[in-house]
Order: C-alpha cells, then sequence, then structure tokens
C-alpha cells in the first residue's frame, strides 16, 4: 500500500503536451520561451482543479532545461530537470499563501530573491493561493514584485483573482485557465484506463466527466473512488450508485409519461427517485437539463451542444423528435419556475408533484374550435328546437345576451333571428343598454367569414408588438357594400352630433380614449360626396396614436351607428390658446380663487396674506 500513488498525483501533467484543455495558454508560453520574452511576474487564476500549479511547474522547469526539444518540452535528463522530478531542485520555489501569508514571510522570500540560482538560469517562485496574503504582506511584497533581480521570476496561482489587489494585477501577466471540458476529461480518463487495465464503457467516464465540473483533478479523484468500489471493471449502474447520480433513465420515463398525459405514472417515478435518497430540488435540475438535451438534439445544427456519448445521443434524439418545440418550451418554463420557488415552497414535495402535474398537462390543453359558417333554417320557432347542441353559432355571442328571440332588433334582420343567425348580428339594442351601463359591446361579426386573430410576429417582445397585435375592427365587407349602394342624403350634423355621445360610451372601458372623444369638439365638412367629421385632441402625441391605432376602428364604429358608409373621421390638435388652462400649484389655485370671489381678494389684500 506504500507503492500506492492517486492518479491526481501519478498522471500530474509534466509537459506542455500533457496540459489537458489549455492549449492556448500553453502556446503563449512556449512562444514566450523561443523569443526570449520573459515576463517578471506571472498570474494564473481559474477554478479549481485546471492545472493553475501544474502549468507553473512545468513552465520553471522548461526555462531551465538545459537541452528543450525542438518543441519547447522540457528534456529530463539535464541535471535541472532530474532535480525538480527528484523534489529536490534549488531554481524552483513553492510558497504556499494559505499558511505564509504574513508580512515575516514575504520579507524572508524577499531575502532569498536575491541569492541567483546555484543550477539553471532562473529562480522560479511560484506562490500558490496568493490571494491568502494579507493586507500589509501584499504591500511589503509590491516593491519586490515590480522590479525584482534579473534572475527572479514570480508565477502567482489563486481561484480567486477579484481578491487581488489591482496594484499586483497591474504588475503581472494574467492568464485566465479556463474549464476542462466533458469531451478532453473522458479522453484523458479513458487513456489512463487504459494504461492502468481497467475497462470502463463510454457512459460511466461521461457520468464522471460531469460530475468532476471541470476539474481534471476532481475527475482523477472520482475515477479513484470509482475503481475502489468496482474493481477493475467498472459499468455504468455502478458507477452512478457509487456516486449519487440520478439515472438518465428516470428522466426518460418522465418525459414519455408526460407526452402521454399520465400524471399518476410521473407521480409514481418521483416517488421512486425519493425513495432512493435523491435530492429533490437535483431532480429538477436533471430534468430540465433533460429537457435542454432533447431540444438541442432535434435541431439540426446543435449537436456540438450535447455533452453526450455515442449511445445516447441516438435515445435523446429519438425522444427529442417525439416532442414539439413548443411543448419543450413550456416544459422548460414549468422545471425552471419549480426550481426558482422550490425555496420558498411550504411543502417542497407537493411544489414539484404540482410541476410534473402540469408537465401531464400540457398536450391536454382544450383548443377553440374554429365557427364553421351554416345555412340559415326557414324562420319559426321548430328552427330553434332543431338547432344541434354542438353548434357553436347557436350559442350567443359575449355581450348580445340581452337580446330576446322576438327582439325589434332580430325583426329588423327580416325574420332571420330565429333561425341560427347569431344574436351579436343586431347590436342596435344591445349598443343602447352598454351606453347606458358604461360598458362596451360586443362587436358583431360577419356570418360568411369568421375574424381571425393576427399571428405574433417573431419578434422580440415589446410594447409596440403587443399593441400591433390588437388588429383594430374593420366595418363589414357586407355593410359598407350596402352602405355604398345607398343613395341616401349624408346625416345632418346634429344627427351625427347625438351619434358621437353614443361612440364614446362604447369605449367605457378604455376611461382615457373615452374621455378624450366626449370633450372633443366637433366641426362638419363635405368634401367629394363623403361627410368629414373632425375631432380635436389635445397634442399631437394623442392625435398620431389615433391616426396610427385606432382611427380605422372608430370609423367602422362611427359607420354602423349612423348607418352610413360614407364618413370620414379627422383628428385635429386643439390651439394652444383654446385649452383649458391646468391648475396644478396652490399659488395657481389661490389667484384663481381670488378671480372668481371678491371677498376673498379684500381679505388677502386687508390681511397681507402671502399666497405663494
Amino acid at each position: 500500500m506504500s507503492d500506492y500513488v492517486v492518479s491526481a498525483r501519478k498522471y500530474r501533467p509534466d509537459s506542455f503536451e500533457s496540459l489537458i484543455g489549455q492549449d492556448n495558454i500553453a502556446r503563449t508560453l512556449k512562444n514566450s520561451i523561443q523569443r526570449g520574452q520573459l515576463a517578471h511576474a506571472y498570474l494564473f487564476c481559474g477554478p479549481r482543479g485546471v492545472g493553475k500549479t501544474s502549468a507553473a511547474r512545468i513552465f520553471a522547469k522548461t526555462i531551465n532545461c538545459a537541452n528543450p526539444g525542438p518543441d519547447l518540452e522540457p528534456c529530463g535528463e539535464c541535471d535541472s530537470c532530474r532535480s525538480f522530478a527528484e523534489g529536490r531542485s534549488y531554481c524552483i520555489h513553492e510558497l504556499d499563501a494559505a499558511s505564509n501569508n504574513g508580512v515575516d514571510d514575504i520579507k524572508a522570500l524577499m531575502d532569498q530573491v536575491q541569492i541567483p540560482p546555484q543550477v539553471g538560469r532562473y529562480s522560479v517562485y511560484i506562490i500558490d493561493e496568493v490571494h491568502m496574503l494579507s493586507q500589509s504582506a501584499f504591500n511589503a511584497f509590491l516593491k519586490t514584485l515590480e522590479e525584482p533581480p534579473a534572475h527572479a521570476i514570480f508565477i502567482l496561482a489563486t481561484t480567486e483573482k477579484h481578491k487581488i489587489l489591482p496594484t499586483i494585477l497591474s504588475r503581472c501577466q494574467t492568464y485566465d485557465f479556463n474549464r476542462i471540458g466533458v469531451s478532453d476529461i473522458v479522453r484523458n480518463l479513458r487513456d489512463i484506463a487504459g494504461k492502468e487495465g481497467i475497462t470502463v464503457d463510454d457512459e460511466s467516464l461521461h457520468v464522471i466527466a460531469h460530475k468532476a465540473d471541470g476539474a481534471m483533478r476532481d475527475a482523477l479523484t472520482l475515477f479513484d473512488q470509482t475503481v475502489a468500489f468496482c474493481g477493475t471493471d467498472i459499468h455504468y449502474e455502478d458507477v452512478i450508485r457509487n456516486l449519487g447520480v440520478l439515472d438518465y433513465e428516470f428522466s426518460f420515463r418522465l418525459v414519455d409519461a408526460s407526452l402521454a398525459g399520465d400524471y399518476a405514472q410521473a407521480l409514481l417515478i418521483f416517488d421512486e427517485i425519493l425513495s432512493k435518497g435523491f435530492n429533490a430540488q437535483h431532480f429538477v435540475a436533471a430534468l430540465s437539463a433533460h429537457l435542454r438535451d432533447l431540444l438541442v438534439s432535434r435541431t439540426g445544427g446543435l449537436e456540438a451542444l450535447l455533452d453526450l456519448p455515442d449511445s445516447l445521443r441516438a435515445r435523446y434524439k429519438e425522444q427529442g423528435e417525439r416532442c414539439s418545440v413548443k411543448w419543450l418550451y413550456d416544459a422548460l418554463g414549468v422545471t425552471t419556475a419549480c426550481e426558482a420557488g422550490y425555496r420558498l415552497a411550504t411543502n417542497p414535495r407537493l411544489h414539484i408533484e404540482f410541476a410534473l402535474m402540469k408537465l401531464a398537462f400540457l398536450n391536454n390543453q382544450p383548443a377553440a374550435s374554429p365557427v364553421q359558417p351554416r345555412t340559415a333554417a326557414p324562420a319559426g320557432n321548430g328552427a330553434r328546437a332543431h338547432a344541434s347542441d354542438s353548434d357553436p353559432r347557436a350559442i350567443p355571442l359575449e355581450g348580445a345576451q340581452g337580446v330576446k328571440a322576438d327582439s325589434p332588433a332580430k325583426q329588423a334582420t327580416g325574420g332571420h333571428g330565429s333561425a341560427g343567425v347569431p344574436a351579436a348580428s343586431a347590436p342596435s339594442k344591445v349598443s343602447a343598454e352598454s351606453a347606458e351601463k358604461g360598458t362596451a359591446p360586443a362587436e358583431p361579426e360577419s356570418p360568411e367569414k369568421p375574424k381571425e386573430r393576427k399571428p405574433r410576429k417573431a419578434s422580440s417582445l415589446s410594447l409596440s408588438a403587443l399593441m400591433d397585435e390588437e388588429e383594430p375592427e374593420v366595418m363589414p365587407a357586407a355593410a359598407a357594400a350596402a352602405a355604398e349602394e345607398k343613395p341616401e342624403a349624408l346625416p345632418e350634423d346634429g344627427v351625427l352630433a347625438g351619434k358621437w355621445k353614443e361612440l364614446a360610451a362604447q369605449f367605457a372601458s378604455q376611461p382615457r380614449l373615452a374621455n378624450a372623444l366626449s370633450n372633443a369638439n366637433l366641426s362638419f365638412r363635405e368634401e367629394d360626396g363623403r361627410k368629414v367629421v373632425a375631432f380635436t385632441v389635445t397634442n399631437e402625441a394623442q392625435k398620431k396614436w389615433i391616426e396610427e391605432r385606432i382611427l380605422r376602428d372608430l370609423e367602422g364604429k362611427f359607420a354602423r351607428l349612423t348607418a352610413c358608409g360614407k364618413l370620414r373621421l379627422e383628428p385635429t390638435v386643439l390651439p394652444e390658446e383654446e385649452q383649458e388652462k391646468k391648475i396644478y400649484m396652490p399659488s395657481e389655485k389661490a389667484e384663481d380663487l381670488m378671480s372668481k370671489n371678491e371677498e376673498v381678494r379684500n381679505l388677502v389684500v386687508d390681511l397681507g396674506l402671502d399666497i405663494k
């Protein structure tokens, strides 16, 4: 047992070529050595286990190697390389700043820096976890770090760059180490397993690589732990049981149950997961990751975003093709919201179970069936009796509940009101009742063609996009044609003024618009055989909004109220001198009161009151 060395130490990189996942940094360091452009201070920063200290040792060994190779790799045979490998090098010094973080430790280092190397050309000082130095130690180190002797090179390594003083950062060349990719970790583990004579499948290696979270040292530690549990023959089932990883099989089963709408099966699967001792929040995160992988796998050109073994890619693609993009989008919204609200939930289990039921019901949401046109039946009470209960046209539209079968509105339709024609097609009585109650009536629809909603554009969500969705209501084609055919004279100005009040009442649900229409000044003129109704608004912004958003809707409603299709509305801005002055300040209110009441004015003058 005394000869055993853990894999993280046994297979620690000893050359730039063996440095995994940091090719850009290795290339930069080799180029600086080749050109003789060595800085006096370097800062290696990045997450744990990505090779910061290993890169510092390789760099130190290379610049002191007597016979570096053509690719600038240390030879491993000269005195400097052998002394470093045996741990007796006098030109490479390592200092742990976590335990040597005081001013006295830095003073001792400054004294040591003055001694030139006995073997090699440079004395390299590797200070690990440099962010642990105290404030006074950093300040004591500044001068030496800025102007060290020609033979001294400092390499500082840290996992928390933000804790380093800016004055230290400005004196160092900074290299940011990245997390190591899953594919690089898997490839390195496969090579090590081959050297150790261990049989392991790709799925097990991917589990270890994902668990390591980009740290090669963590991956090697987990690999040793797995070998200790499984021996030389490693299987996927043993790996997930030993490392406490949730099997992806649960996620596949949950998605299948959700697609089938079987919420009971989803709840049973979740109970099985909890019975195995898995953390519920980790389960929700794993399910979100599974849905993300399904979305990526079903989208062409995104295969590079999947860190999965080849044996799983086909299965993800097969299940992903059975899921629509909308379903995956909605499902991700459910799981991410569940994950975000988990810590605040009083009953965490019920919180997750409710999310699973939502997933099961995503495909079972009832869709509104389109209204189909129908041939009118003969007038009479029998037609009402034979109307199909499933016929959507037999159901009165919203806002038309007050219209009876024998109402005058239906009689105006020529007796077809009882033959299945929607009650909303006769708006006269409903409009009057709605105007008295202050609510806007539902607008009638043409029986020949149902109203279609404009689809949302595939653009970013914005206020203008939402406003564009609400298509302005246009006068029905049949009514417009009938209005054009009528040779009647244009309505009188008094009639138009009365109908204008009814028009304003129809917008009671929009108080600002209703108020603007009610207070508008009207003027009338004839132009090209049409009646132009000019109404005033308070400013240019209001005028522009009406012209762009609602003018066509206003003209359509006004044409129906007046039974005349030869009307045109024209918004105009009321001159500023004609607008009523708004009183805001207390002094303005006092002056207004004094102008209207002589006794108040005399009181202010007699008492010498200050109205400001």
